[in-house]
């Protein structure tokens, strides 16, 4: 991700449907902070969220799928490594966030040597939640986050990974 992902990520984070699942539609200025901190969390860890584009057989840049990556986080108190991702409405059923999760968690995994990595979405993101679970994560508890109530999942590192 980089500054120049600006204007996709507008359209991610003020789509209404997205918002929806991510509790509002963001302003510019909540934009800007959102990009700003993942480029912060980049230069801090080496880690962070990635660009996701359509795949094209003929290796030209596809159109903007959604964002999805390995971010650090507080949840309630203790430092933990999330998983995020989010995917634009035409994108929706296709398997996309799943795909994306697995990326994701192969870099967390098998790169970064982490031992757990958590998601959480609203208690009312039923699409999300099945991603989770087709990933592995086990649901462990409610909690607070950003001020709205969160269903939080946890996902060990297996011992083959």
């Amino acid at each position: 991700m980089t500054a120049a992902h600006e204007p996709e990520l507008q359209r991610l984070l003020q789509d209404p449907q997205v918002g929806r699942t991510l509790g509002g539609i963001r302003t510019d200025a909540e934009v800007r902070e959102i990009l700003d901190k993942n480029l912060d969390h980049w230069r801090r860890h080496g880690f962070g969220v990635w660009v996701f584009r359509e795949r094209r057989e003929d290796s030209t840049v596809g159109p903007f799928v959604g964002r999805a990556g390995l971010r650090r986080v507080m949840v309630e108190g203790p430092e933990e490594v999330e998983l995020a991702y989010a995917v634009m409405p035409a994108y929706w059923g296709q398997g996309l966030a799943t795909e994306m999760g697995e990326a994701c968690l192969r870099v967390g995994f098998e790169d970064l040597g982490l031992e757990e990595i958590v998601a959480f979405t609203l208690p009312t993101n039923q699409a999300s939640r099945r991603v989770m679970e087709k990933l592995g994560f086990r649901y462990e508890r409610e909690f607070v986050h950003a001020g709205l109530g969160h269903v939080l999942y946890r996902l060990g590192r297996a011992p083959s990974r």
